[in-house]
């Protein structure tokens, strides 16, 4: 596999942007039914992380790899400054909202984040978003993306003396998560195999990707067969992977278009834009909705507010940012103001006489 290097920027893609968007939707459906619905079966949205986890992987090859080169020194630093950057903004953030929830509430999972074992569990095996202390953990999708760019920045260095590194590592990610999952022990390794197939998928030229519009009625049928094996066999780890490509290809029919957008499509594809900030903004949106809404007595009110102002908001955050941005950035029609200088005019150079 030849690595691709441009100088040029590439062109936002309107599809990926919508992909993101809509992941970012269901991901507030997916938290506002564990705030506010309780306990469910969630094993048809649980292609939803690691989907996360893929577009991260596909941006890394599709964007990062192909703008600078592999062989670029900036290159490595950039996705360990990403990742990096972004595993303080997780412990930021939670560190907050432990603060808040400690002043409001003493519940055993405010009292369980404080403990080193939720360190361990958080950052290490990951296994403190499930179970009794999920409650404890927020916005915890940016771990694994975190690390898988700081994974990728070392195969990075290493590919350029084994250009075939990332199928290698996959390849090894692959195995130890499948035989992890075999024993029931689920840690990172199942998020960065997954990030790693994203990584090799965005060496596809986008119009390889593209191809995939040209058959729809196939990856529907293949998407139907598939959630017919979730009701049957609920997601085994291989099925995930299976459910992550699909759930992704039907995402990406639904954007394509070369039409215009109109109100809707164009408010998915802001989400897209600025899919980190939707994503924190629908997390600390339906923290402030349960906690505002939890001494209404009417369940179904409550349901219904906070369905509609979860989704409302949301798209509200993301479209005040891309107005204030939009209000900022300098005009590029109006030409910048001369620079004033102290110098003296140079003199007016003298006409020339009449041959």
């Amino acid at each position: 596999m030849e690595m691709m290097s441009t100088n040029a920027k590439a062109a936002r893609n309107p599809a990926l942007d919508f992909t993101k968007g809509a992941l970012v939707l269901i991901m507030v459906l997916y938290h506002w039914l564990n705030y506010f619905y309780g306990p469910h079966d969630n094993r048809y949205l649980r292609f939803l992380t690691p989907s996360f986890i893929f577009i991260t992987g596909f941006l890394i090859s599709n964007v990062y790899i192909s703008k600078y080169g592999i062989s670029a020194p900036q290159l490595p630093k950039r996705l360990l400054e990403r990742g990096l950057k972004l595993l303080g903004v997780f412990a930021a953030l939670n560190l907050t909202k432990n603060l808040l929830t400690r002043e409001t509430s003493l519940s055993p999972s405010t009292s369980a984040a404080w403990s080193a074992k939720y360190f361990i569990d958080m950052y290490v095996t990951g296994s403190a978003a499930v179970g009794l202390q999920a409650k404890a953990v927020a916005f915890y999708v940016l771990v694994p993306i975190s690390y898988l760019l700081i994974l990728s920045a070392l195969l990075v260095v290493l590919a350029r003396f084994y250009k075939h590194t990332f199928y290698a590592a996959c390849l090894v990610f692959l195995v130890c998560a499948v035989t992890l999952d075999y024993f029931e022990l689920h840690i990172y390794i199942e998020l960065l195999a997954v990030g790693l197939l994203g990584v090799l998928a965005g060496y596809l030229p986008i119009e390889r990707v593209n191809a995939l519009t040209r058959h729809p009625y196939w990856i529907m049928l293949l998407y139907l067969i598939y959630l017919a094996a979730v009701t049957v066999w609920n997601v085994v780890y291989p099925l995930q992977i299976i459910g992550v490509l699909l759930s992704l290809a039907v995402i990406y029919l639904l954007g394509y278009s070369e039409r215009p957008p109109g109100k809707i499509r164009g408010c998915v594809l802001l989400l897209g834009k600025y899919s980190l900030v939707g994503y924190i903004a629908q997390i600390a949106i339906l923290q402030i909705l349960h906690f505002v809404l939890r001494d209404v007595d009417s369940e179904m009110l409550v349901l219904g507010i906070s369905f509609i102002l979860a989704f409302a908001l949301t798209i509200a955050a993301v479209t005040i940012l891309d107005a204030a941005r939009g209000r900022s950035a300098p005009s590029r029609s109006s030409p910048a103001p001369a620079r004033r200088s102290n110098r003296p005019a140079p003199p007016a150079p003298c006409p020339r006489r009449p041959s």
